[in-house]
């Protein structure tokens, strides 16, 4: 296993069918006609739409997947409205997103809950992007790396080092996401690399450097670059700019380009 390096596209609770059609059929559009080197594009739509993305991608074709944005931990049962791994399985999924600030805020998810959505996906075949981070309070307390430790020990537990292979990881600061704010780069790769020796404790350094970890929090076309150039970043969890075809590409344009520095040099 190596590092993947990944731009996902979460639309969260956006977009109507036809809406979800213009926006995929774009994005697969221009990745399928002007491919990003070394990047895996993820679209994320609502659970209505997966089944309808997944025929619009080519199963042949790589460059781009389907992910889905949340899951239950059961297979199956009386959980009305619920959608499980499984059957995200079934209709082409390759990711799930987990555990993402919404989820845990919202809907009171805890790390304890969303280690049990981590496995249930696993058990079905879906990779998990397991998402951590934390809030302005956290960070301006100067405990945010007790949080996010916290909050990697709790939902890893329980996951053995093939299993750990399987996952993405992807760190949200809670107070930079729809705010408009950003973590420098400079605090994001501070982050990504505590990530990376939080991963190489609990299992060991190979495992810890061939894990992706992705950054969420308002990156835009603007500021990817920079973010993406630094070395623990290996792409990103999209949310507003994954909702215009041109700024989500170009994103995923700027990991490529930072991936091909890095292998140039």
């Amino acid at each position: 296993m190596s590092r993947k390096y990944l731009v996902a596209g979460n639309w969260k609770m956006n977009n109507n069918l036809a809406e979800a059609q213009k926006l995929a059929s774009e994005v697969i559009h221009m990745v399928y006609q002007n491919p990003c080197e070394h990047v895996e594009v993820m679209l994320a739509p609502p659970f209505l739409f997966t089944r309808t993305v997944a025929a619009m991608i080519e199963p042949k074709n790589e460059s781009v997947s389907l992910g889905a944005q949340n899951c239950h931990t059961e297979q199956s049962g009386a959980f009305t409205g619920e959608i499980s791994a499984e059957m995200l399985k079934s209709v082409g999924c390759k990711y799930v997103i987990l555990g993402h600030s919404e989820r845990r805020e919202y809907f009171e998810e805890s790390n304890q809950t969303v280690n049990e959505k981590v496995k249930a996906a696993l058990n079905a075949g879906l990779l998990p992007i397991l998402c951590i981070g934390e809030s302005l309070t956290e960070r301006e307390s100067g405990i945010f790396k007790d949080v996010i430790g916290k909050q990697i020990k709790e939902g890893l537990d329980g996951i053995s080092s093939s299993e750990m292979s399987k996952i993405v990881l992807a760190y949200e600061p809670i107070w930079a996401i729809g705010t408009g704010k950003t973590a420098s780069p400079e605090q994001a790769q501070e982050v990504h690399h505590f990530i990376r020796e939080s991963i190489a404790s609990l299992y060991d350094s190979a495992l810890a450097n061939n894990t992706s970890i992705l950054y969420g929090g308002s990156c835009k076309p603007d500021n990817a670059s920079e973010i993406f150039a630094k070395a623990d970043v290996d792409g990103g969890l999209i949310g507003g700019a994954a909702l215009k075809s041109k700024d989500f590409v170009t994103i995923a344009k700027a990991l490529s380009n930072a991936v091909k520095s890095t292998q140039n040099a």
